[in-house]
């Protein structure tokens, strides 16, 4: 028995291998420090885990809910893009609920996407992007973001790209993961043009806007957008849920329409509690959010640019979000040459940038999902050693 050809396309996710390596580590006696997921270590707000206890308690919440979602949850969604972006958008028709926006990449795609259609992906980028696409035969095509431009994309190349290989979906995604750079104003209206004049569809992936970043946007934000793009967001992230598995797809009503034909035929509807407790955290105040997206990760942030400064990286301090991106020294041959030095004299697990793309071959990125004593000992392990 062989496996499925497809499994042929992809490899392991990296951080699949390299965390049963770490484990192994630990079992053997050695206290690594993990500053390479970005899965938030806070608590959601007390309300939003008091609903679900109170939810989970009732005879009458336990069985299948609608594959739309619950209303209760709709609306909070579209309170959530008025409230941040002063997007309006109907609950009822222009909003998906989602078991996470991860699973969302694979509706989308799946809705879109037919068998040797080209995508276009960003380099560096989500390797889900890639890896999904391959696994249901697209074509990837990878586009540069050029770090002399501020991780923009080079606008004349990807539409060259456009013209020559006629991509069914384009995906962006700003505030960027691993860069951590924002898009200008200019470039998501530039998007939304290459959307409209080649009839291809942009996927922007959105769920970094609210960490240390004092302007949230939505590519939902350019004028006519709605009506040739997609936006998934996540609260995994922005509301310390990234276990609860709650997303969102915003979009026209018949974009939304054809990607619920795809998802109501592979899973259900999320458990009631967790919907109606999500709903309760789309009503953070924002005090809850100055202090878990804002202070915390910027208390944080300094000492993880101490954790770059002190192995040599040099690295844009404009760049949002919960990781810190670095270029590793010249004196590296390549970025896993440094983090696999790192977690082994060190004992820190971080991430090197080859994972997302050939873009990130000379950069490392640190997550700030740790404790403040966590990154504190991680960075006084790294002082003890020279590394450039």
């Amino acid at each position: 028995m062989q496996p499925a050809r497809r499994i042929s396309q992809v490899e392991e996710y990296y951080f699949s291998r390299k965390l049963r390596e770490v484990a192994l580590l630990r079992q053997q006696g050695h206290d690594i420090i993990s500053l390479a997921i970005g899965s938030p270590d806070q608590a959601p707000s007390s309300q939003t885990i008091d609903t679900l206890c109170r939810v989970a308690n009732q005879t009458d919440s336990h069985g299948y809910q609608p594959y739309v979602g619950i209303p209760e949850l709709r609306e909070a969604m579209a309170g959530f893009y008025r409230r941040f972006y002063g997007v309006n958008l109907n609950p009822a028709t222009e909003i998906q609920p989602l078991i996470g926006s991860k699973e969302g990449i694979l509706h989308i795609t799946l809705a879109f996407v037919n068998e040797d259609d080209a995508v276009l992906v960003p380099d560096p980028g989500y390797p889900t992007y890639t890896s999904l696409s391959r696994l249901l035969g697209a074509r990837v095509v990878k586009y540069r973001l050029c770090p002399e431009t501020a991780w923009q994309p080079d606008f004349e190349e990807l539409e060259r790209l456009i013209r020559e290989h006629h991509p069914r979906l384009i995906w962006m995604n700003f505030p960027n993961m691993p860069t951590g750079a924002t898009a200008t104003p200019d470039t998501y209206r530039r998007y939304v043009e290459l959307a409209r004049k080649y009839d291809t569809v942009v996927v922007n992936d959105n769920p970094y806007s609210l960490i240390l970043n004092d302007r949230p946007a939505s590519l939902l934000q350019v004028e006519g957008a709605k009506e040739c793009c997609i936006e998934l967001n996540s609260m995994s992230k922005s509301h310390n849920m990234p276990g609860w598995r709650v997303g969102l797809i915003a979009s026209n009503a018949r974009f939304v329409g054809w990607i619920l034909k795809v998802k109501s035929n592979i899973d259900s509807g999320t458990f009631r509690a967790i919907q109606l407790a999500a709903a309760s955290a789309y009503r953070n105040t924002d005090d809850w959010h100055a202090e878990y997206n804002a202070k915390v990760y910027a208390r944080r942030r300094v000492c993880g640019e101490q954790i770059l400064q002190a192995l040599g990286c040099t690295y844009d301090a404009r760049q949002v979000g919960m990781f810190l991106w670095g270029r590793i020294p010249d004196s590296y041959d390549n970025c896993e040459q440094l983090t696999e030095r790192v977690l082994h004299e060190a004992e820190v697990f971080i991430t090197p940038g080859f994972i997302f793309g050939a873009g990130g071959e000379r950069y490392v990125r640190i997550s700030l999902c740790a404790g403040d004593s966590q990154i504190e000992e991680a960075l006084n392990r790294i002082k003890k050693h020279t590394w450039n």
